[in-house]
């Protein structure tokens, strides 16, 4: 059904998305956001779907934005090209499940904003987490700084140095790290704890989060 996402139901209720590009180390290219966004549509429709898993195949969690797209010289695809990133934004952000980052290894740029998208996140080990395209173009912001506070927040988007999964641990970034073996079920249990609730309580509960951020409206490299 998808030509870079894996699906798994590992539990009643229980979703597992994984990024499967990873000869690309699961960049995120027009088609893998796409793909991403309609999966998420079709799950946030599902009534036997009450939570979801985002992972990455390999050893990379999502090297961010597939950079190639960005230097091919046609109007019409950059206008593809940035009308597939603010349906990507949109979707995560809104979507009204909850949603576990199990992030497998390195989490980059428009990886790292997926996964702090998402409402929970739990590391790996190998684990990193990192914004270096601060020095070529915008970072979204927002989301990061409801996670972990603005002090923090702008020190990792102004610097885009890297920080382990130990140091994401302290930061409140993550609120677990365990050995990469242990990831998935991991995150696939906490997932777990969520879906035992009404799946009509979780999508209030959702939307109470959705609107304390104010995330509604407006392009989503804004925030």
């Amino acid at each position: 059904m998808f030509e870079f996402l894996e699906l798994e139901r590992p539990l009643d209720g229980v979703t597992v998305v994984s990024l499967a590009r990873p000869d690309r180390r699961n960049a995120l290219s027009i088609a893998l956001r796409d793909e991403v966004s309609d999966v998420l549509d079709s799950l946030a429709a599902d009534e036997a779907c009450r939570a979801v898993v985002l992972t990455g195949v390999g050893p990379v969690f999502c090297a961010g934005f597939d950079l190639h797209e960005f230097t091919i010289d046609d109007i019409g695809f950059q206008t593809r090209l940035w009308a597939s990133s603010d349906r990507f934004h949109r979707t995560v952000l809104e979507f009204p499940l909850p949603l576990v980052a199990a992030v497998n290894g390195p989490a980059v740029a428009g990886g790292f904003d997926l996964a702090v998208m998402c409402d929970v996140r739990i590391a790996a080990t190998t684990a990193t987490f990192s914004h270096p395209e601060i020095t070529f173009g915008d970072v979204v912001y927002g989301p990061l700084h409801d996670a972990v506070g603005g002090s923090v927040a702008r020190d990792l988007c102004l610097t885009g140095r890297v920080v382990d999964a130990d140091e994401a641990l302290r930061l409140r970034l993550v609120s677990t790290v365990v050995a990469p073996g242990e990831l998935l079920d991991l995150a696939v249990g906490r997932a777990a704890m969520a879906a035992r609730a009404p799946r009509a309580v979780l999508v209030r509960t959702k939307a109470k989060m959705i609107r304390r951020a104010g995330v509604a409206g407006g392009p989503t490299l804004d925030l």
